[in-house]
């Protein structure tokens, strides 16, 4: 057991500060190895290297605590070697930082203004693990959350930031999420390699490329998802978001929402552009979700209120998905419920350009369904070529107020 004169001892020989000027510092984090704890190291050099430093990560290193990287001023990250965090549940369920939305937590909280992370290395999450234990315990929160008793950290949280680039990542089995966007503007993230899949018969759950939460200016681009959840996902007051040449494997989508989940909160999402995204083996390609109305004033199942406003879907392809233009204003809501009452978050201005490709058949000739529990206003289409293996291509639409400026022809819902 280390002493607080050892242990101060032990982290400076772990840690080497090449001072370059007066004002540049570089931290570079040497690995215990033996399969002790880099956790502490690690936070230790971004405190010294917090403002024009940059921070040297070219080992592997085995993390058993949270790493709470904070207050950062135009840092570099050199991420070129491995980041290992440890499959102790018991530890890290309650450790993770907790964030309160959909009670996520996450392993690392990154945070600060002009940070830009590189290099080619990899974040590990070993997933199997919680993944395995929540095949036992399906301990989940409401609509794809979290819960208190049985949180997943998510491996990298950028929050109460701004102006971050976050390239050349390659992140591995994650417990929930992949990626949290949380409270932050002007985040770019490029170049990413994303691999949620299982290894045993317990599938993956809550695997999520990306989540965005009351953020603004987001762009992910130039990015490969493995998973079995969205691609990306854009929940609440999320703006000005550019989604742009994405491969995406097993997802069910590239999803607005969902929304609308709290009553007595306002949701918005608006101005996003998706682009040219490869939809494979999914079950959507382009998806709104929102929560039903509730009856309920404290409802943490619907109820909640906002608008979806100025979305564009363009140069899509769908490969084998299961229905790849997608519209839900009664997610996760008893129908009987939400036909009595219907959202109040609504949802217009929506445009749909050159989705192309084929269905699963899994919803039978559906390649598109559009419905809406209040009317949905300004929904267009325009150049869907779309297939169904088990036929003619039907589509469906409920209270979809411009089926005129659709280049289809809608059917009602069985």
């Amino acid at each position: 057991m280390f002493g607080a004169t050892s242990l101060t001892a032990f982290l400076a020989l772990s840690l080497s500060v090449l001072t370059l000027t007066s004002a540049q510092k570089v931290c570079q984090v040497k690995a215990i190895g033996g399969g002790q704890d880099d956790g502490p190291n690690i936070n230790a050099a971004f405190a010294e290297c917090a403002t024009g430093g940059t921070v040297v990560l070219d080992g592997y290193y085995v993390v058993d605590s949270l790493l709470f990287t904070t207050g950062l001023t135009n840092v570099n990250i050199e991420l070129s070697g491995t980041v290992q965090y440890t499959p102790d549940i018991a530890k890290w369920s309650p450790q993770s930082y907790f964030m309160t939305f959909q009670n996520a937590t996450t392993f690392w909280f990154l945070s600060g203004t002009g940070i830009h992370l590189y290099g080619g290395g990899t974040l590990d999450a070993n997933g199997q693990v919680w993944w395995d234990a929540f095949a036992l315990n399906p301990n989940a929160g409401t609509a794809g959350g979290s819960s208190r008793s049985f949180a997943r950290p998510v491996p990298l949280t950028v929050g109460n930031s701004t102006n971050v680039t976050i390239e050349g990542l390659t992140m591995i089995g994650s417990p929930f999420w992949n990626n949290f966007v949380y409270q932050s503007s002007y985040v770019t993230y490029t170049g990413i390699n994303i691999s949620s899949v299982s290894y045993s018969v317990n599938p993956t759950s809550n695997s999520d490329g990306w989540d965005i939460y009351r953020s603004d200016h987001i762009t992910i681009t130039n990015s490969t998802i493995n998973n079995d959840d969205d691609c990306v996902s854009f929940k609440p007051n999320s703006t000005n978001i550019i989604v742009s040449n994405l491969h995406c494997n097993g997802s069910h989508g590239i999803s607005v929402g969902s929304l609308g989940q709290y009553a007595g909160e306002t949701d918005i999402v608006a101005n996003v552009s998706v682009n040219n995204v490869t939809m494979r083996d999914a079950q959507y390609a382009a998806r709104i979700k929102v929560f039903g109305g509730s009856p309920y004033a404290n409802s943490t199942a619907g109820g909640g209120s906002g608008y979806v406003k100025n979305i564009t879907f363009a140069n899509m392809i769908a490969q084998s998905v299961d229905t790849p233009i997608y519209i839900n204003q009664c997610y996760s809501t008893n129908l009987t419920i939400c036909a009595e009452y219907p959202s109040t978050l609504s949802i217009s201005d929506v445009h749909y350009y050159n989705i192309t490709g084929t269905s699963s058949g899994r919803e039978g000739t559906v390649v598109v369904d559009l419905e809406c529990s209040a009317p949905c206003t300004d929904i267009t289409a325009v150049g869907t070529s779309l297939m169904s293996p088990n036929g003619t291509a039907t589509y469906v639409c409920k209270n979809i107020t411009t089926v005129s400026e659709l280049d289809f022809n809608c059917t009602a819902p069985a």
